[in-house]
């Protein structure tokens, strides 16, 4: 799957079913050549070039259950908004 892919992709929260939002981008480790994890645009913010951020969600790949067709599943638990 590319990553041009994953972005149309909806976040789903197994925990409570919730739906996160969009990948806006990837944390990637280009040293040794892995996803650190995805950060998560949420419906709080703005889509503006000059937004605010802080209602963007980091997501570590160990808490990627299953990529589908439709949807990314993820373990909501513990995840905290962030500044990106």
């Amino acid at each position: 799957m590319r990553v041009s892919e994953m972005r149309l992709l909806d976040i789903i929260n197994i925990e409570d079913g919730r739906r996160l939002g969009p990948i806006i981008d990837l944390d990637l480790d280009l040293e040794k050549g892995i996803v650190k994890g995805i950060i998560v645009l949420t419906s709080s913010r703005g889509k503006g070039f000059f937004s605010n951020r802080s209602g963007d969600i980091f997501v570590p790949w160990e808490k990627v259950i299953k990529v589908g067709v439709d949807v990314i599943l993820v373990d909501g638990r513990d995840l905290v908004n962030n500044n990106y």
